[in-house]
């Protein structure tokens, strides 16, 4: 009887060896949580690791809602770190760009001159970009630090309360925001908000991607798929004008499958100041039943596919990345990183024909997103 069921007590060991030791490869590529250990903003910050089980984890910082680091199996199995971050949270603390990896809040991208009118009143909020405000504020979510509960392996809940008037904003604003891994290598960011007071809301995660590797040189080479016609062209302080024109016959068009690389130095009139991409593209869908984004990095063979409930999706080419930071895998060298932030559109407050970003007392705010990795072979 021992000897008729000995293969596959066999098979069963190699394979949990196996696991074990892939288990420990992806664990050598997480920055060490004692790093995370810090008191910022009066209150304690920890790293939280999150595994599916299935070959991919992630850790998140309660310091900023940020995903510090995330690995998932290229083509030939190899655990690969496809976020860029920092190895400790000094890094984050004192980066000249203060958004990698954070949820951004209260308002994802630009408003123009900081300012808005709401129910009658207008407001200034805190200008941080030129003579725009930007993700926020100069003091936004990207600075706070949020309480966290973990449930179980592959779930975390962050939670923040903004006060009425930080950066500027009106009404006392519950924000929730859950990081979940799935058993189909998928990272979920789950957002949820209420307020007392009538405001505006547009939250996100501003992730640096790298699908080759952090550290492992341009994205240029990446072949980029946007699903959406259309596009709202900006200003010079890279502001919406309030239309909305295709990109069909433009550098923006990512209607098929393109390398980034291919046309961002092509036609500057239109990329304006920004040199390179940083523009919201009107999604065609969004009911996160089809992908609105799908990005292969060309050595890893590694697929990410975007779904999402939003409107929008800013596409960042990391056109403001100047080796000024020194990362876990180097420098963050010009365009060595990509951004896909899903939201409403920049300026909405300002622009009555885009989708409207404000949020009532008594109604809930929710927004998902999902990041699903593959291969390509």
């Amino acid at each position: 009887m021992i000897k008729k069921y000995m293969p596959i007590v066999l098979v069963v060991a190699i394979f949990a060896a196996a696991w074990a030791v892939q288990r420990k490869t992806d664990m050598k590529l997480m920055p060490d949580p004692e790093n995370f250990r810090h008191i910022a903003d009066g209150k304690n910050t920890a790293l939280y690791i999150l595994s599916n089980g299935k070959g991919m984890t992630a850790a998140i910082t309660n310091y900023g809602g940020r995903l510090v680091s995330l690995i998932v199996p290229d083509k030939d199995d190899v655990p690969t770190s496809v976020v860029w971050g920092f190895d400790g949270l000094d890094g984050y603390i004192n980066s000249t760009e203060p958004y990698f990896g954070a949820t951004i809040g209260r308002y994802g991208n630009r408003i123009a001159k900081g300012q808005f009118q709401l129910d009658g009143k207008q407001y200034q909020l805190s200008v941080n970009n030129g003579p725009n405000t930007l993700h926020g504020g100069k003091f936004g979510f990207q600075h706070r630090v949020f309480d966290a509960v973990q449930n179980g392996d592959s779930t975390l809940v962050l939670s923040y309360v903004s006060p009425a008037g930080e950066q500027g904003f009106p009404g006392t604003l519950k924000v929730k925001v859950t990081y979940t891994l799935t058993a189909a290598n998928e990272l979920k960011l789950d957002y949820e908000a209420g307020t007392d007071q009538t405001t505006i809301v547009n939250l996100t995660n501003h992730a640096f991607f790298n699908l080759n590797g952090e550290g492992s040189g341009t994205i240029s080479q990446h072949q980029l798929f946007i699903n959406a016609n259309d596009y709202t062209p900006v200003d010079e302080v890279l502001i919406p004008t309030g239309k909305i024109e295709r990109v069909k016959g433009t550098p923006f068009d990512f209607s098929r499958s393109t390398t980034i690389g291919t046309r961002i130095n092509d036609n500057h009139v239109q990329l304006k100041n920004g040199k390179g991409y940083d523009h919201n593209f009107v999604l065609n869908s969004h009911s996160q039943s089809t992908p609105i984004a799908k990005v292969v990095g060309d050595k890893s063979g590694i697929l990410m596919q975007v779904y999402t409930d939003e409107p929008g999706l800013q596409f960042y080419s990391g056109n403001f990345m100047q080796s000024k930071n020194k990362m876990r895998e180097g420098q963050d060298d010009f365009r060595t990183a990509f951004c896909l932030e899903t939201q409403h559109f920049p300026d909405s407050p300002n622009q009555p024909s885009f989708p409207s970003t404000v949020l009532k007392p008594g109604e809930v705010y929710q927004s998902h997103s999902i990041y699903q990795f593959g291969i390509v072979k």
